[in-house]
């Protein structure tokens, strides 16, 4: 018990430290609270896709499962769905309730730790979440996935991935914007797959971004577009290439 209550003081305090970073910018500059739906979901290559596994939210009960900036939440609230949404870190809370105001969308926030939910049995059609499963106790974490997802419900996980051994090379080692980490966090691999089949018997993979996860330390320009095409063709043709992806879009059904 006392090193998972150091494991969430560690990652409740780097994340309230990323969020107060960026309050200064929106005293500054408010209209950086605004979420445009299409931008959103294009900010990196998974991200629309891993959406389209959602389904029409328009009407359902979803949780976002660590809403972060709340991003996610106010585009799923812009497409019509009752969202719910939390996270551990208070930082990260104020900064999504703000954004939530400033776009003029209902959500219900609450701080809490993925591992142990407060939410009642089959609570959602739907749930979310993005580079948060490979931060908690996966086996506790499916448990509650399973027990607040209602019969029939799916979730979508978008998660850095860790089968690429030259990657892991690289993540170690190669400096790059937006490299900080939490100190307990690792990518997911092969394994944590096993975990959640014992909790869902449906569980689809999809990799992201083989040869253009050099997007990580290049501009975007010509160079880029053209790996993402090679990656679309290299990766529907030879699947089993998605093992050595970037991320890694985990879809499982109760």
């Amino acid at each position: 018990m006392p090193l998972a209550t150091d494991r969430l003081h560690a990652e409740q305090a780097f994340h309230d430290r990323q969020a107060g970073l960026r309050t200064a910018t929106f005293q500054i500059q408010p209209s950086a609270l605004h979420v445009d739906v299409d931008s959103y979901l294009d900010h990196e290559t998974w991200i629309r896709p891993a959406f389209a596994q959602l389904g029409d939210v328009s009407g359902r009960d979803v949780l976002d499962f660590g809403c972060g900036h709340g991003m996610a939440a106010v585009t799923l609230a812009k497409l019509g769905a009752r969202v719910t949404a939390f996270d551990l870190s208070p930082g990260y809370l104020h900064e999504a309730r703000r954004r939530a105001e400033a776009n003029r969308v209902s959500i219900n926030f609450t701080q809490a730790d993925g591992d142990q939910l407060p939410f009642a049995n089959e609570s959602f059609d739907r749930i979310w979440g993005n580079a948060i499963l490979h931060h908690i106790d996966l086996n506790r974490a499916a448990h509650e996935l399973h027990r607040v997802l209602r019969p029939g419900g799916l979730a979508v996980f978008a998660e850095p991935w860790g089968e690429n051994p030259l990657l892991n090379l690289a993540r170690r080692h190669v400096r790059y914007p937006g490299k900080e980490r939490t100190p307990d966090e690792q990518p997911m691999r092969l394994r944590d797959l096993a975990v959640l089949r014992r909790s869902f018997s449906h569980v689809q993979t999809h990799g992201h971004q083989l040869l253009s996860m050099v997007r990580r330390v290049l501009p975007p320009g010509r160079l880029v577009r053209t790996l993402d095409r090679c990656d679309a063709r290299l990766l529907t043709h030879l699947p089993f290439l998605q093992r050595f992806c970037r991320y890694m879009v985990l879809t499982v059904r109760r």
